[in-house]
């Protein structure tokens, strides 16, 4: 896992050990394995290995204390105490991995800290290897072979060579002077460092006898070598850099149909990030980036199983799969399983913050830093936390205009009364809810919902852009990102996108409309030489936009771009986006203008503002007039709610960035996979690190541009 980050000699020097009499093997010649992938034993790094090591000698120790307390006083031990098998040495676990597992000596197994999963990876002692390999061999043969080695050849001396023309002509030379026979194989002892191993297996010994009979010796021919003692000696400076950035990987829908899913997404995007790290960011040793991946959904009740009751049985396949994937978009448009879900995520990202500090006390003392990568819903309702957004205070502050409606008809004088009456009750509602707002404001500000602050917000695949447009979010006159995410909530925010994803939307044009006609950000190839940096490169247009023909078409389209050569993105939309737009925009009244109203204003512009006739028009009689054009739908909806904009004005960062389709990428089929497609990308994972690494990189080129301009001229 960290094997990159520090490269790590195998070459034979490293075990040259010259006239060393045999005894026990110490810690740093032993080396632990573990194995993730079911395949292949990876050896722990030299720090962690020790440490296993060390608790293991400490184990046995107490395991034959325990033995001899058996065999004196069998009597007073327990039921469970008289079976040697059954009896559990207490010894903590230990911490691996940059802090990420622990193993149990006692189980053998290696274990996360911050999530649970299923598959746990076993862990094995290494004390005699595969000569080229250096693979462990069977730690129950290796034992046995470690014991008749040390019962045979203790204190004698030894002189280890690995040059193997003279092994062989030393083998050839003489016969075996021991034997060890296993359940399938046997070992041969040639000398006290001479062992090889042989198959027993009746193929094996028929290519043996054959090959015996042309000439060839029996170690030539079948015979492995061992070794004992790993080719390098583990040592405490062999480990990992403490973590300084943590990333919080929040997944989206999909994860009740698939759990764990999220874990094997996050250890792919971790692998691609280590395997960048090696290539492009070697200098970066006193930094590291480690990933977390933040399961929310399983631990949600919701509704139970009454969805699952109601469920027809017919295409049940059918059925199951979208409630469990699906279904999580429509709970959490539900007033009644928002707050669960909201809650949800809130308190897994803030154990998982607090469990790893208290396991890295030092983490916030030396400026560790907090990023999310969030895929598909995942990025609404992690938006949602960080921003405090609530539709039932929003609504809850909707004000309705219905006394211009009601003149425009004949009512009675009781109607007319009855109407006066709700008229001065609201007057004095809006004066009292005034007050509460006032007193509120004069409270000590409210604790975050996270108790860590954002660095960079990743979004992958997301469609936060439409969820934000059907909440009244529309293109200002500012190019800052604060118009729909504060920069005093999250220092940048990043949206990333395969160009056929349909699950993904843009955001550029909801800060300025003109940047619909702009291309997001390409990301570069992680195969590239020397790119261009982003924050260097310039807006490309596309084609001019066509003159809107009616109201709804000058609704901006966030959505995302072609592939070269480009089309203006309007033409992209399908009628079935734009039929969901139409229709939730008309029902979600009264949150768009006062979200707008919250978002859009800048702190750059003039509290008094011009209406249409040139009538100058103060700050709260605009608002007042924001939040009265969400009652009459889209029609009011889509008209301009700030100055028009120059197409010249650029976005002060840019936040779209897409990916680049492969050339022999079908766009139908890549449709299908492009949302799950972002975990084993390395482009993404250069990209992710481009921007974790970037602070150190821009500080330092910053200092001399700041030294040039303060010099006199």
């Amino acid at each position: 896992m960290y094997e990159g980050r520090r490269k790590r000699s195998r070459s034979n020097s490293s075990r040259h050990r010259f006239h060393d009499v045999v005894t026990e093997l110490g810690p740093e010649e032993v080396r632990w394995f573990y194995k993730e992938d079911k395949k292949t034993w990876k050896p722990f790094l030299g720090h962690d290995s020790l440490k296993i090591e060390l608790a293991y000698r400490k184990y046995c120790e107490l395991q034959s204390g325990v033995a001899c307390l058996h065999s004196i006083d069998a009597s007073t031990l327990s039921p469970t105490q008289r079976d040697m098998d059954g009896i559990v040495v207490p010894v903590e676990p230990v911490c691996v991995r940059g802090g990420l597992y622990e193993v149990d000596i006692h189980v053998r197994e290696c274990l996360p800290v911050y999530w649970k999963q299923q598959d746990h990876i076993p862990v094995m002692r290494g004390q005699w290897f595969i000569d080229g390999s250096w693979l462990p061999l069977d730690e129950e043969e290796s034992d046995l072979i470690e014991q008749e080695h040390l019962s045979h050849f203790w204190g004698q001396t030894m002189q280890d060579t690995l040059d193997t023309e003279l092994v062989v002509s030393t083998v050839d030379r003489k016969d075996a002077i021991h034997h060890l026979k296993l359940s399938r194989t046997h070992v041969d002892w040639h000398s006290v460092d001479e062992v090889y191993l042989y198959s027993d297996a009746t193929t094996s010994k028929i290519a043996r006898t054959v090959t015996q009979k042309l000439g060839f010796s029996k170690a030539s021919s079948s015979g492995t070598r061992l070794h004992r003692g790993f080719v390098e000696e583990a040592s405490p400076e062999d480990r990992p850099p403490q973590t300084t950035h943590i990333v919080f990987v929040v997944h989206g829908i999909g994860q009740k149909m698939d759990q764990g899913r999220i874990i094997k997404n996050t250890a792919m995007l971790r692998e691609g990030v280590r395997k960048m790290e090696e290539k492009h960011f070697p200098e970066h040793n006193d930094e590291h980036v480690e990933f977390l991946p933040v399961e929310w959904r399983s631990k949600l009740t919701l509704d139970g199983d009454t969805v699952e009751t109601i469920t027809p049985d017919k295409v049940r396949g059918l059925r199951d799969l979208l409630n469990s994937s699906a279904m999580d978009i429509m709970y959490y448009n539900s007033p009644l399983y928002r707050d669960e879900i909201t809650n949800g995520l809130t308190q897994e990202l803030n154990r998982l913050y607090s469990l790893f500090c208290s396991r890295n006390p030092d983490f916030e003392e030396r400026g560790g830093k907090v990023s999310i990568v969030s895929h598909s819903l995942g990025c609404v309702i992690t938006y949602d936390i960080m921003t405090g957004w609530d539709p039932v205070r929003f609504c809850l502050q909707e004000t309705r205009t219905m006394e211009e409606e009601l003149d425009q008809r004949w009512i009675s004088y009781e109607e007319r009364h009855v109407l006066e009456q709700i008229r001065l009750t609201r007057k004095r509602l809006r004066e009292l809810e005034t007050q509460l707002i006032d007193l509120e404001a004069n409270k000590p500000s409210a604790r975050p919902a996270l108790k860590f602050k954002i660095e960079n917000f990743f979004c992958m695949g997301s469609p936060l852009a439409v969820f934000l447009a059907l909440r009244g979010i529309r293109p200002g006159a500012s190019g800052h990102q604060d118009h729909i995410l504060p920069t005093s909530i999250c220092s940048r925010l990043f949206n990333v996108f395969h160009p056929t994803d349909p699950v993904a939307y843009r955001l550029e044009p909801l800060i300025l409309k003109h940047y619909s006609n702009i291309s997001p950000v390409q990301i570069h190839w992680c195969s590239a030489s020397n790119p261009t940096a982003y924050d260097e490169i310039r807006p490309i247009f596309l084609t001019p936009l066509k003159e809107p023909t009616s109201d709804t078409d000058s609704i901006p389209s966030p959505v995302t771009s072609p592939v070269l050569p480009r089309k203006y993105y309007g033409e992209s939309i399908t009628n079935l986006g734009k039929a969901s737009i139409l229709g939730a925009a008309s029902i979600g009244k009264g949150i768009g203008g006062i979200l707008f109203s919250r978002f859009s204003r800048s702190n750059s512009q003039p509290s008094v503002s011009l209406g249409a006739e040139g009538v100058a028009i103060t700050e709260e009689e605009e608002q007042k007039r924001a939040e009265s054009q969400s009652a009459y739908g889209l029609s009011s909806m889509a008209r301009p709610t700030s100055p028009t904009v120059d197409a010249s004005l650029e976005l002060e960062r840019r936040i779209d960035f897409e990916l680049r389709e492969g050339m022999v990428e079908s766009r139908y089929w890549s449709a299908v996979t492009s949302h799950t497609s972002y975990w084993c990308s390395h482009d993404i994972a250069l990209f992710l690190l481009t921007f974790i690494y970037k602070p150190r990189q821009s500080q330092s080129q910053s200092q001399p541009a700041a030294e040039e301009r303060l010099e006199p001229d």
